[in-house]
């Protein structure tokens, strides 16, 4: 050892701390942020040339990259040329009949969307004491409107077209849901709203004469 060149001992720790440079800066671009984008050897389709949203583009007339739908463009799940069932009304009237058929698979369907979408606020029972509204009146922030109760006269009045609206458009402090709410649930929604309502306020008069008769017998 005492025979080697002077040279070699710095030699060697340059050697050493030059192989260990890389794993230094290995460590320090996993753990400093930076701006920079990684080195990405394999794209995996990662990187696309594309436009982002609002991006300018040479290759149109206007300069804009999105271009708007060609006149007449529908969704094509879109439900054409039936205003009962899209608007709940024909021309200026509401309809007060289900434009679809309220079997027990739409009925059930009506009572689990109204319980996920509805009752927050206007309860499970209709009568607007949902959680949501009984805390926002415990907070008693001031700002609270409370939900309107389905039971109501005025609630009850209402066309089945006309709560379909309620639901698919804003009143009041009640935000539109046509967005969350398919069609088809909407109306299921209304079956059940109304199922709710005859429920509350339920006569003979409504009910099949057998079953009347059956009632009537049972109460003696």
């Amino acid at each position: 050892m005492k025979d080697l060149p002077r040279w070699v001992w710095p030699l060697a720790l340059t050697t050493t701390i030059l192989a260990m440079l890389p794993l230094v800066l290995i460590v320090r671009a996993r753990l400093v942020p930076s701006t920079q984008p990684r080195i990405h050897l394999i794209q995996d389709m990662d990187s696309q040339p594309k436009y982002k949203p609002q991006a300018g583009s040479p290759l149109f007339a206007d300069g804009r990259a999105m271009r708007p739908p060609v006149a007449g463009t529908v969704e094509h799940t879109a439900i054409v040329d039936n205003p009962a069932l899209t608007t709940g009304r024909v021309g200026e009237r509401w309809v007060d009949t289900l434009p679809v058929t309220a079997d027990d698979a739409v009925m059930v369907r009506g009572r689990q969307r109204y319980e996920i979408t509805c009752a927050p606020c206007h309860g499970v029972s209709g009568n607007g004491d949902g959680p949501v509204s009984k805390r926002a009146e415990t907070l008693a922030e001031g700002t609270w409107a409370p939900p309107s109760s389905l039971h109501t006269d005025q609630s009850r009045g209402l066309a089945l077209g006309q709560i379909y609206d309620t639901i698919s458009r804003v009143v009041r402090n009640m935000p539109s849901y046509g967005a969350q709410i398919g069609v088809h649930d909407r109306w299921a929604i209304v079956a059940h709203v109304r199922a709710l309502q005859r429920s509350q306020h339920a006569t003979l008069a409504g009910i099949p004469p057998a079953e009347g008769a059956n009632l009537k017998q049972g109460s003696k």
